[in-house]
């Protein structure tokens, strides 16, 4: 047991534990807070009209002056996705990312034009920042984005490590192979706690190196006799390099589809991370002036976004480009959970057409950007702290890494196991957890709504979508209170109308015994009572029917 005077660090995952995504983490000392990213997920299913879903910040109420700042570690919307709803209502900290993660944020800022011009302060492999009682020094990553970097963070109570995102890759394309000589450096200045990726937790043996991926699609380059269409991530810059190299080897021309996609290969051109010839991209209405064996499509929609390009091009919804035999598709991507079956109609609607696919379960063409087994025990080798914490990962993932840190001998007391919300106090010689619970429920974004749809709103678009609505109309005479005429009823997504005179007969007498029933007992009518019970009496008598529960939506017209 800590003593109570003993000096503690607070650290509260607002995101990103217990889930793939959303991204937020507080190191708390006394009152100062560093808030290190803030990003968003995409939304379950079982969410209809939901666009995103972002940290809970209501343990930041208030105590905007208590933020020293914010550290970003890469450019991946699950980790500065939530910048533009959420920077503000923390009071615009001072912010710190490398020059890649600026950029993407700043563009990502120009879509939100009434928010404040966001001021960042560069930083890069080495660089070194002080706020308040955290002394920040930042280090270079492999990942599948340039630019990103893990945190040695210098605190009152010992030194934390947080990983970022991470792989070892010994030869990887267009970036340098992890420093191991830093990370060993790091080490020897002890390490307290380590907060890292696991993502890969789950997978066993080594990531794949961008090397072996590069030796792949350059043989689906040799074969291809007609267009290639590659689709991929448009923040995954390494593979768009690759694609691009490889399409200029082969001479062919390289047309950009989807709005994500061009976004990001401009910022990251101007920026100097992405090299290319001066006339390698051209426009899609210009590709029909070029062989088919000349062209290369790169694009977005390899999760099988309906809104994507590449599903545009698969339904021929696209304006220039419609499948043909000859095409090669490629998925350079491996599917995120939840996204299994708009992969498959995507793969499904493309073999429909008669073009080839190619993608990461026939051959390795994809690389995540995570380590698997043996490189997240490495690095709990290499930095053998005395506490540890899985970060970034469902429930599943998290246990598996914590066995691995038991693996590499660290004692059962000082791994935890935590989701967000829930509060660690790190001392100098341990680690506990708070019995309050910071909020975590979900913020929901749906077009300029902010957390304005809650549990309520959402089961109700779920009933919709799941089984319908059913308006009922009355007409009522203000003089004796009784139903004049027989109720109007709209069905939408229930019942169709028209086959079911049988079940709306039935409704419409019940409805005007309640009514009829409610006014027989004299004096002032009580409306809203009536509601609730043509409510509840016509959705149980509605479910014995049918079993189904559609929103019912009563309206009573007096006149």
């Amino acid at each position: 047991m800590q003593k109570a005077k003993q000096p503690y660090l607070r650290i509260i995952p607002l995101g990103g534990l217990g889930e793939v995504g959303r991204n937020m983490m507080l190191l708390e000392y006394k009152r100062a807070i560093l808030i290190i990213d803030v990003g968003l997920r995409m939304p379950e299913e079982d969410m209809p009209g939901i666009d995103y879903i972002i940290p809970n910040i209501n343990y930041l109420k208030g105590r905007s002056k208590d933020v020293l700042g914010v550290v970003f570690t890469h450019g991946h919307y699950d980790h500065i996705g939530a910048v533009p709803y959420l920077i503000e209502k923390i009071g615009n900290p001072p912010i710190f990312a490398s020059r890649l993660t600026k950029g993407i944020i700043l563009r990502r800022q120009e879509e939100f034009p009434l928010q404040p011009k966001l001021e960042i302060e560069e930083v890069k492999d080495g660089s070194k920042i002080q706020l308040g009682p955290f002394k920040i020094e930042f280090f270079k990553q492999n990942h599948n984005i340039p630019d990103n970097l893990g945190l040695f963070i210098e605190t009152p109570v010992g030194n934390i490590l947080h990983t970022s995102d991470f792989k070892f890759d010994p030869h990887p394309i267009y970036d340098r192979p992890t420093d191991f000589r830093k990370l060993n450096d790091l080490a020897r200045r002890r390490i307290l706690l380590l907060m890292s990726d696991s993502t890969g937790a789950e997978n066993e043996g080594h990531s794949f190196s961008e090397k072996t991926i590069m030796e792949n699609l350059e043989e689906i380059f040799k074969q291809a006799k007609g267009r290639i269409i590659a689709a991929t991530f448009a923040s995954l810059i390494n593979r768009i390099q690759q694609i691009i190299t490889l399409s200029e080897k082969y001479k062919r021309k390289v047309v950009l589809e989807g709005y994500s996609m061009k976004n990001y290969v401009e910022l990251a051109k101007t920026l100097g991370y992405l090299k290319m010839e001066k006339n390698t991209l051209i426009k899609a209405k210009e590709a029909r002036n070029f062989p088919d064996s000349r062209i290369t499509i790169l694009c977005t929609g390899a999760q099988g976004e309906g809104s994507a390009a590449l599903m545009k091009i698969a339904n021929k919804e696209h304006k220039y480009i419609r499948l043909r035999r000859d095409d090669s598709v490629i998925l350079s991507s491996s599917v995120i959970p939840g996204n299994e079956r708009t992969v498959q109609i995507v793969k499904d609607e493309i073999l429909r057409q008669k073009a080839k696919v190619f993608h990461y379960k026939m051959m390795d063409i994809h690389a995540g950007g995570h380590g698997q087994q043996e490189e997240l025990l490495e690095m709990l080798k290499i930095m053998r702290p005395k506490c540890f914490l899985p970060i970034h990962g469902q429930i599943s993932m998290l246990v598996a890494h914590n066995e691995l840190a038991k693996a590499a001998g660290l004692s059962e007391k000082n791994v935890l196991l935590i989701e967000n919300g829930q509060i660690i106090r790190l001392f100098a010689n341990g680690i506990s957890v708070e019995k309050k619970r910071a909020a975590h429920y979900y913020v929901m974004v749906d077009g300029l709504g902010i957390g304005d749809i809650g549990e309520v709103v959402l089961r109700d678009r779920q009933m919709l979508a799941k089984d319908g609505m059913f308006v009922i109309v009355a007409v009522v005479d203000r003089q004796t209170g009784k139903v004049k005429s027989s109720p109007d009823i709209i069905s939408r997504g229930f019942v169709y109308l028209r086959e079911s005179k049988q079940l709306l007969a039935e409704t419409r007498k019940k409805v005007i015994a309640i009514v009829n029933k409610a006014a027989g007992k004299g004096g002032a009518v009580n409306w809203a009572y009536i509601k609730d019970e043509i409510r509840n009496k016509i959705g149980q008598f509605l479910y014995k029917k049918t079993q189904r529960r559609p929103i019912i939506l009563p309206v009573v017209i007096e006149v």
